[in-house]
C-alpha cells in the first residue's frame, strides 16, 4: 500500500469534492447515485467501511465508481503521485470557493471565449508559481 490509505483518499474526496455551501453526501446518497447512473451494486454500508478503514480491499468496479462519482481518475485511489496531484487541484478548488471566486466567475461569464481562456491560463500560471517550492 502506498502512503495513502483508500480511507484517507475516500474521506479526502468526501471532504473536499461539493458544492459552495452544501454538506457532505451522506453515503446512501452516494451508494444511490452510484446504483442509478453507473449500474454498479453498491451499499451505502460498504462506502462508510471503506471511508473508515473497516474494509480496504475494493474491487476495480467500485473504485471506479467512486472515482467517476466524485469526478477524479481511478488513477486517484491507485497511485500516490495521482493522488498528491488530484489533491493540489482540490485544495486549488476549495481556495477559490474560499475566496469567493464566483463573482470573478460571474463578471468572465460576459468575456469572450478567447478572454476566459486568457483569465484562466493566468490563474494557473499563479497558482503553478505559489506551489513551487521557495
Amino acid at each position: 500500500m502506498g502512503a495513502f490509505s483508500i480511507a484517507e483518499k475516500l474521506d479526502r474526496l468526501f471532504r473536499q469534492v461539493r458544492a459552495t455551501g452544501q454538506a457532505e453526501p451522506s453515503y446512501m446518497a452516494v451508494a444511490e447515485t452510484i446504483r442509478a447512473s453507473q449500474g454498479v451494486p453498491i451499499s451505502h454500508t460498504y462506502i462508510w467501511q471503506l471511508r473508515t478503514g473497516r474494509r480496504d480491499n475494493p474491487t476495480v468496479a467500485h473504485l471506479t465508481a467512486l472515482a467517476t462519482y466524485f469526478g477524479v481518475p481511478v488513477a486517484y485511489f491507485l497511485d500516490d503521485e495521482q493522488t498528491r496531484r488530484v489533491d493540489a487541484q482540490l485544495a486549488l478548488l476549495q481556495t477559490i470557493r474560499d475566496a469567493g471566486v464566483t463573482e470573478i466567475a460571474l463578471r468572465a461569464a460576459d468575456v469572450s471565449p478567447r478572454g476566459r481562456e486568457t483569465i484562466s491560463e493566468l490563474i494557473r500560471k499563479v497558482w503553478e508559481s505559489e506551489q513551487r517550492p521557495s
